[in-house]
């Protein structure tokens, strides 16, 4: 892996991670599309790792006052209670050696989760809520959800933001939510990836490493502090079109 391709992929991942348009579907169609080698597993645990940095950083204040609060603990089990199902899912995909990683399948999964956050969107409406309400119920619709975001081109913010929506959130709490919850799912992801490193199945020299983890973890803060300040003015009509448009473009390709 040379430079280049360690900035663009680090760049890609930290961009579209928390973005509604799915990291994983991007991280396929890009090494396609400039005729690159699947980049090591090693290199995808560092820049989720940045990602990970990145949304603690980001959402720090968040963080600490769900550690002051006296909802903390209700809280914790609700994103603990999230994350099961997409554990469950993961171990079963892990098992059976599933993979569903092609282009088609990114690109259909862009067109119809694009098209159902389009119309949860426009149904969404502006309560004066907090991720502290999120309620036991919702949390485990939103975990549900997450579990399908296993499937390359869906989104895990965009489908659990889809399914917070859904269920009567604001665009922020929904978002907030989503980006809380990806936590501990990209911690778990990091880490399964960095035990395929410490297998010896992996290898890729230090550098490109250290470039990738970089640009991820900066363009992830960016991304994050940028769409919660999208959110106070506008929707995410914008981004489920481009996910339509993007994957019929990969279609006809």
């Amino acid at each position: 892996m040379d430079l280049l391709q360690a900035f663009t992929l680090g760049l890609v991942q930290g961009v579209t991670e928390f973005l509604p348009i799915s990291s994983s579907g991007f991280l396929i169609l890009i090494p396609e599309l400039f005729g690159w080698e699947v980049q090591d597993v090693a290199f995808d645990a560092v820049i989720h790792l940045a990602t990970l940095m990145a949304v603690v950083v980001a959402l720090w204040p968040d963080i600490a006052a769900v550690k002051k609060g006296k909802t903390r603990n209700t809280l914790l089990k609700w994103l603990a209670l999230a994350t099961v199902p997409v554990l469950i899912v993961g171990g079963i995909f892990e098992m059976t050696h599933f993979d569903p990683r092609s282009a088609t399948v990114v690109a259909w999964s862009f067109i119809v989760w694009g098209i159902v956050l389009y119309l949860v969107d426009r149904r969404a409406t502006s309560p004066r809520d907090t991720v502290e309400k999120v309620g036991i119920t919702r949390a485990v619709w939103i975990g549900l959800a997450q579990a399908v975001a296993l499937i390359p081109g869906t989104s895990r913010s965009g489908i659990t933001i889809t399914a917070g929506l859904h269920l009567g959130l604001s665009r922020e709490t929904a978002t907030r939510f989503s980006f809380l919850l990806g936590i501990p799912t990209i911690a778990i992801a990091g880490l399964v990836k960095l035990k395929d490193v410490a297998d010896g199945s992996a290898a890729v020299d230090a550098l490109p490493l250290l470039v990738g983890f970089i640009t991820a973890g900066i363009t992830a803060f960016l991304t994050i502090k940028v769409l919660l300040a999208f959110l106070r003015t506008h929707s995410y009509a914008e981004l489920a079109i481009f996910r339509v448009i993007l994957g019929v473009f990969i279609l006809l390709m």
